[in-house]
């Protein structure tokens, strides 16, 4: 690490980050105009320096905090679960994007993203319902079970059969008495 780079320059750091609050530059229009010039340009190389600093004392904690990373590998799943599920939603393809048109591209991932939601939603009604169901049949419903559940369940579809929508049906309100 050259200390003295952050140094001489803290207070040019500090006038970028102001400017970027205060909306005068975007970052992508900063980090292009440092970009540019990254090889001679002593304030690119500053942050570069900075940059160093912020991930070695994040590696530090990381490594010496075992909430931190146990909550870092618990959400890195939750996403990789997602990922999996849109991914098994997509129709055809194996999730490859075959169109070069980034418009095309965009409409194809907000579709995925929008059948996988609706899925979601329909896997926490049916959860929901079973609760409750439980629940009047007096089997408890406990906290942590509620937690372990996933709303990426895929056993249940069809995903090339027919599908039958009743867009006049409404969904059982939660039932706010049921552990969250």
């Amino acid at each position: 690490m050259r200390r003295e780079l952050i140094e001489t320059h803290w207070k040019d750091l500090l006038r970028v980050v102001l400017s970027i609050k205060a909306g005068k530059i975007s970052s992508s229009t900063l980090l292009r105009k440092l970009g540019n010039y990254s090889r001679k340009n002593r304030l690119y190389q500053a942050f570069r320096e900075l940059g160093r600093v912020v991930r070695t004392a994040f590696l530090l904690s990381y490594i010496s905090d075992l909430e931190l990373r146990d909550q870092i590998t618990a959400t890195t799943n939750k996403v990789e679960a997602y990922n999996g599920f849109s991914k098994w939603l997509f129709f055809g393809g194996e999730g490859v994007i075959a169109d070069n048109d980034p418009e095309e591209q965009e409409k194809v991932i907000k579709y995925n993203d929008l059948v996988a939601n609706a899925v979601i939603f329909h896997n926490v009604v049916d959860q929901t319902r079973i609760l409750r169901e439980l629940k009047e049949e007096g089997f408890p419903v406990a906290r942590e079970d509620v937690a372990t559940l996933s709303p990426y369940v895929t056993s249940h579809i069809k995903r090339f059969g027919d599908c039958i929508i009743d867009a006049e049906a409404v969904p059982e309100p939660i039932d706010p008495s049921l552990p969250i």
